[in-house]
């Protein structure tokens, strides 16, 4: 149905290549490179702590799929959303083959319906679980993804 794309560029900025030295920044480009996100290791990986590291990324693109499709389904139901945020946690675990992976990652959104818009905590729910059930990322990994709405 669609592609998408995503450039990943790094240089060597240490004069050697030891796994103690080696440098982790690196951007990741989009469309085209009118977009660079910076980017690292995480920095319990010898990582840059003030940039983006790929499991932040990942935890953040389920958030964001999650939210677009809640704000989807809304809009069909014609229920006028103001405000959506959402602080998600990922959790990476040794797996039972022990290796390391993101085994889990909870989102916490809070909305706030328009001034009118009338929605109850059993339809909130719903829609959030629908919401699950869309989100083509989640629907792409093997990550436990739950959702504990806030209030």
């Amino acid at each position: 149905m669609s592609e998408h794309h995503a450039s990943v560029r790094w240089t060597r900025t240490s004069s050697d290549f030891g796994y103690e030295t080696y440098n982790r920044a690196h951007d990741v480009t989009f469309k085209s490179g009118a977009i660079v996100l910076p980017s690292s290791a995480a920095p319990a990986f010898r990582g840059d702590a003030d940039r983006v590291d790929p499991e932040e990324a990942f935890v953040a693109s389920l958030s964001a799929c999650h939210m677009l499709t809640f704000l989807a389904i809304c809009a069909r139901k014609r229920l006028t959303v103001d405000l959506y945020a959402d602080d998600a946690v990922g959790f990476m675990e040794k797996g039972s083959n022990g290796k390391l992976w993101v085994s889990r990652v909870t989102l916490h959104p809070r909305v706030s319906f328009a001034p009118g818009t009338s929605v109850s905590a059993a339809q909130l729910e719903e829609i959030h679980h629908l919401s699950h059930e869309e989100c083509f990322i989640a629907n792409s990994v093997k990550t436990d993804v739950s959702v504990a709405p806030q209030s």
